[in-house]
């Protein structure tokens, strides 16, 4: 089993933005960093001019990784469009433009969440969602990207996906607590799709599904145990853990906590014993 290499944030769970990000991420101890597209209502357009080239260099002078790139504009648009569809096209239009700014990044991974106007919600949808899937995989790997789905799907539903995308580097995001939120036993879900689980986990946890003010563990999502049972599946070693509970409070004291549980977790301390509550200076 090797255990993750680095600790991340998700940026779009950080007040600020994404400039602001870089530099918190360094402040509070974190190793690397994913960054949302952005778009109406998420905050300025990562792609815009200058702001990659910028990006980089405060990743370089801060010694934080830019690990990823999420396209969560397309809960708003719809992957599950009808081909040909003014959402279809403009599904695909974003979809370029997510895989352009992690490459402009050097950020090694891609994903594309599954909820809300993109939920699948039946055959027909997972279909128009492999679809659309497949094309994007192939972009991303002329890119040298690897490109994820973040989704709410059931194990056997989980599987029937890659097996339509059919790219051998699609890959699936793993959310600790997204399944707990959707009925879906995180456990069942890991064990029928680890082959496939993307290199980098989001880390969340709440309370009766919901997202709340909880530090990872003290929740209802047994956080730990479901990193437990990924960490020993050999062909599954996750490379990086990345936070997503809610930080835009502006509360860096759980975030801080946050990092510390789950770096115990990720060196392999004893996995019945909680993080020191400490925040590092």
């Amino acid at each position: 089993m090797t255990p993750p290499s680095r600790v991340g944030v998700a940026g779009w769970r950080l007040p600020g933005d994404h400039f602001d990000a870089v530099a918190l991420a360094r402040q509070v101890g974190a190793d690397g960093l994913q960054l949302d597209l952005g778009g109406p209502g998420r905050g300025p357009w990562l792609d815009a001019p200058g702001t990659a080239a910028r990006l980089r260099d405060d990743g370089a002078a801060h010694g934080v990784e830019l690990l990823g790139v999420a396209g969560n504009t397309l809960n708003d648009i719809g992957l599950t469009a009808p081909a040909g569809s003014r959402d279809a096209l403009r599904a695909r239009y974003v979809l370029i433009r997510v895989l352009d700014a992690a490459r402009a990044l050097d950020a090694p991974l891609a994903f594309v969440p599954s909820f809300r106007r993109s939920a699948i919600d039946g055959p027909d949808d997972l279909r128009r969602t492999a679809d659309v899937l497949a094309w994007a995989a192939r972009e991303a790997e002329a890119r040298g990207l690897v490109l994820a789905s973040e989704n709410a799907l059931e194990p056997a539903a989980a599987r029937a996906l890659v097996e339509q995308v059919a790219v051998p580097s699609f890959r699936l995001v793993l959310d600790t607590y997204n399944p707990r939120v959707y009925g879906v036993d995180v456990l069942a879900l890991i064990e029928a799709t680890h082959p496939w689980i993307a290199p980098q986990v989001h880390l969340k946890d709440g309370t009766g599904g919901v997202v709340g003010r909880e530090l990872l563990g003290d929740g209802d999502g047994g956080v730990w145990e479901a990193l437990t049972v990924l960490l020993s599946h050999a062909d599954a070693p996750p490379d990086a853990l990345v936070l997503e509970n809610d930080y835009r409070d502006g509360d860096l004291r759980r975030l801080v906590l946050d990092i510390g549980r789950a770096r115990v977790r990720a060196a392999g301390a004893d996995r019945s014993a909680t993080a020191p509550d400490h925040p590092r200076s």
